[in-house]
């Protein structure tokens, strides 16, 4: 039986990973509360993203949780990619077989121009290769580009379920359902394709080690209708849900809002700037969205830490140079003390380091 604590749910005890050799060892603070270390699409920031190669690092790392985004392929496969236009994280702007593919369509109210995974079955985009999406950020990981085909969920739950029983520790799942709205307008509804897979792969229970998240409402309300796995409700900085007309994530982020999310999600997971914001130099105290969240009944798992300048406030900055590293300890550390449950990162390095820290100074 998966302990729930582990992985945020409830509790006073929960398995750590070490940092460095990916041990595992109980540690308990008051309160019992133990920040997880969510790898934000793998460990984007020292592998090209949403690839095998990025997922098995941030376990290595000692990651709590892998997160693959999910779209939907022509003949309704998940695969794990940031986007459903994926003209810059592969190679298929360079394929003349797939030269007519290159299309313009509206998502979410935003025109873009490229090659979208509805429009390829899942075989054709095998033959594809990642690579990374921010080369002048990340040089270093343009030397894994063409290594990788596009993992498909199945595969990353196996990948995560193997390196579990390497490792001796259970890694979990944080996948987030992409542009559902837009893909249900494409006939490829999201809702019940995905919950099948969670039930097939033995999701459906509330102590499953797997968060689904959606920056959209009406999908985890419908989800929450068909099975049992924690649900989180993705909030913006900006804007709102693609799917509700009227509604903001301003409106979804105030007590009243945390309270309806509270009705059909487990968790929230806010900008990590709602939680503890910057003047654009240094961080500021942060906020009461922790305490809100909490008192609806809501874990917090803000996004997104990443350590180079370019990402960081400019007191927290190495130099000028953006792809540099900063202080990105100091912004880990603020999350923490502000109460939140769990943090995406794109280093989980840097995150379990920052956590175990946290963990030590409170013990």
């Amino acid at each position: 039986m998966i302990d729930r604590r582990r992985f945020g749910l409830a509790g006073a005890a929960v398995l750590v990973a070490g940092p460095a050799r990916g041990h595992v060892g109980v540690q308990r603070v008051p309160g019992g509360r133990i920040p997880i270390v969510i790898a934000h699409r793998g460990a984007s920031g020292e592998r090209p993203e949403h690839t095998e190669l990025a997922y098995a690092l941030a376990v290595a790392q000692g990651a709590d949780f892998i997160e693959p985004d999910l779209v939907l392929t022509r003949d309704g496969h998940f695969v794990c990619r940031h986007e459903n236009e994926i003209g810059g994280t592969t190679d298929v702007a360079g394929r003349a077989e797939f030269a007519a593919r290159k299309a313009t369509k509206v998502i979410d109210g935003e025109e873009i121009t490229g090659w979208f995974t509805e429009d390829f079955t899942l075989a054709e985009l095998k033959t594809l290769r990642c690579r990374e999406r921010l080369p002048q950020l990340r040089p270093g990981n343009v030397a894994f580009d063409g290594r990788e085909a596009i993992p498909t969920f199945d595969e990353v739950v196996a990948l995560a379920a193997e390196e579990g029983r390497r490792r001796g520790r259970t890694i979990g799942l944080y996948p987030e359902l992409k542009h559902p709205l837009h893909f249900a307008r494409a006939g490829l509804a999201m809702e019940s394709r995905f919950a099948a897979r969670l039930k097939a792969h033995g999701f459906d229970r509330r102590s499953a080690p797997v968060f689904v998240q959606c920056f959209e409402v009406t999908p985890l309300k419908t989800l929450r209708g068909m099975v049992k796995t924690p649900l989180v409700q993705l909030i913006s900085n900006e804007g709102g849900p693609a799917d509700l007309t009227g509604v903001t994530y301003a409106q979804m982020a105030t007590a009243e809002g945390l309270k309806a999310i509270a009705a059909y999600a487990d968790g929230a997971g806010p900008h990590g700037s709602l939680v503890v914001p910057s003047d654009g130099k240094a961080l500021l105290p942060p906020t009461a969205f922790v305490r809100r969240a909490h008192a609806a009944g809501l874990k917090v798992h803000p996004w997104t830490v990443r350590r180079e300048n370019a990402f960081l406030p400019t007191g927290l900055r190495s130099s000028e140079r953006p792809a540099e590293v900063g202080d990105v300890g100091a912004l880990f550390a603020a999350l923490f003390k502000a109460g939140a449950d769990g943090v995406f990162t794109d280093n989980p390095a840097q995150g379990v380091k920052a956590r175990n820290a946290f963990i030590g100074g409170k013990a």
